[in-house]
């Protein structure tokens, strides 16, 4: 009787394990270190899945292209070889209205972003693109507004004309670039130290976030607050597997998504008031650009614009319009 007991025992026990066990593994794979938004959001979407499924689902979490090359790892979550990514702008090779996520001086400030990504414009960047890529885009959280960095001081209209700046090779940034008068020197990050220490650029931009982590602050003292296009990654599922899902399991994705980008945007003004202490406490300084500039710098944007509106671009966004004005509406009245 008592080894039955003991026998019984020990197979509950070995259930509760092989039940523990029996998780459904989801691979995500991003580019950015810990610490940063980006890799932030992967983790919280983590717990939140765990927690609302039950411990039916565990999120696995490659930051910092541990599982390859942003491309590459885009393209495994399309094949179904992981099951989700975070990315941004790479998507728009595959639908071009994807790139006017970060469509420049589009935003006033983080609210007015928050409430076009929680709304109309989300739906409308994202309309069509689940069928042509095979993934879906479950949120939209961001990385900080891009501000520049520059070894001296920039205030004003003349202070950036001709200012030679790194700026990522994407279509989006040169262009917005040209439009300002800067000398946009295209190059992967990687390069910036050494073309900072050879005089080949002046400085380049990035959130304040990434300023921080990459210590930019040391060859680049002089930050100013441009905040002219404002970074925004998302979570990227596999439609595939995706719609495979019970109708259940499908709300705890799209839960969880939800939650993991509230918090980030919740975060994102403390994220930047943190890297700005950070930066003042090692010697850099981060100031206003003029409010001539501001507005140059407005109207520089508007004429990037073109690059989505004007049916001869290559990046042409049949709805560009559509997204532009729905942007807008969402202004605080």
């Amino acid at each position: 009787m008592l080894l039955s007991v003991l026998f019984v025992a020990a197979g509950l026990v070995m259930t509760h394990a092989t039940g523990a066990c029996s998780a459904t593994i989801i691979k995500i794979a991003g580019m950015k270190p810990e610490g940063e938004p980006e890799t932030i959001v992967m983790h919280r979407f983590g717990d939140f899945l765990k927690e609302l499924s039950g411990g039916k689902y565990d999120v696995k979490v490659f930051p910092n292209s541990q599982l390859g090359k942003e491309s590459a790892y885009i393209a495994n979550t399309r094949k179904g070889v992981i099951q989700m990514c975070a990315t941004g702008t790479q998507t728009s090779s595959m639908q071009p209205s994807m790139g006017m996520l970060e469509t420049p001086m589009l935003y006033d400030d983080y609210a007015h972003a928050r409430r076009a990504m929680a709304g109309k414009t989300f739906e409308l960047i994202n309309q069509g693109f689940p069928e042509k890529s095979g993934l879906i885009m479950i949120n939209a959280f961001p990385l900080g507004f891009r501000n520049f960095y520059t070894k001296k001081e920039v205030n004003s209209i003349d202070d950036i004309k001709g200012l030679r700046m790194r700026v990522p090779n994407i279509p989006l940034y040169t262009n917005f670039a040209k439009e300002c008068g800067i000398s946009g020197q295209a190059m992967p990050f990687a390069e910036v130290p050494a073309a900072l220490d050879q005089g080949i650029i002046d400085g380049g931009d990035s959130p304040f976030s990434d300023i921080v982590a990459d210590k930019m602050y040391e060859k680049c003292p002089k930050i100013t607050t441009t905040r002219h296009i404002l970074v925004i990654h998302a979570l990227y599922i596999n439609k595939a597997f995706f719609e495979g899902l019970p109708a259940e399991d499908q709300k705890w994705f799209m839960e969880a998504a939800k939650k993991a980008a509230d918090e980030c945007w919740d975060n994102a003004e403390k994220v930047d008031a943190k890297a700005i202490e950070e930066i003042k406490a090692h010697g850099g300084t981060v100031s206003a650009p003029s409010e001539a500039l501001h507005q140059y710098m407005q109207e520089a944007g508007k004429r990037s614009w073109s690059l989505f509106t004007d049916p001869n671009s290559k990046n042409f966004v049949p709805n560009a319009q559509e997204i532009l004005d729905s942007a807008a509406s969402y202004r605080a009245k």
